[in-house]
């Protein structure tokens, strides 16, 4: 099953004092075992627009959609058996402790 893993900051990341996994040990294993089948980081939000259409008008904004602390940095499409198994790959990355990972089911519409 594949699932998106959004990688985003927190305000309240951890306080312990121990090292932080390294990020490219982390792909490295998740690619060598079939799990992450693609990742990237994003640009800042200060290059993000936000679109909108309202009434057939189109509305461009410059900036994220919301006015957050926690932002979108990048994301990882992970191919996993289970959330389980998705929550492990996730509890391993080193954003799990300086920020916060959302996991969402890709949707099937095919089924």
């Amino acid at each position: 099953m594949k699932y998106m893993m959004f990688v985003c900051t927190d305000t309240e990341p951890d306080t312990d004092t121990a090292d932080y996994p390294d990020i490219d040990v982390w792909v490295a294993e998740r690619d060598a075992a079939g799990q992450r089948l693609q990742g990237m980081q994003l640009a800042p939000t200060t290059a993000a627009t936000t679109v909108r259409v309202r009434n057939g008008e189109l509305l461009v904004s410059d900036g994220p959609f919301t006015e957050t602390k926690e932002i979108i940095v990048g994301f990882d499409l992970l191919e996993c058996a289970d959330l389980d198994e998705a929550i492990e790959v996730a509890r391993a990355h080193p954003m799990a402790r300086g920020g916060r990972l959302e996991i969402r089911p890709v949707a099937d519409f095919e089924q």
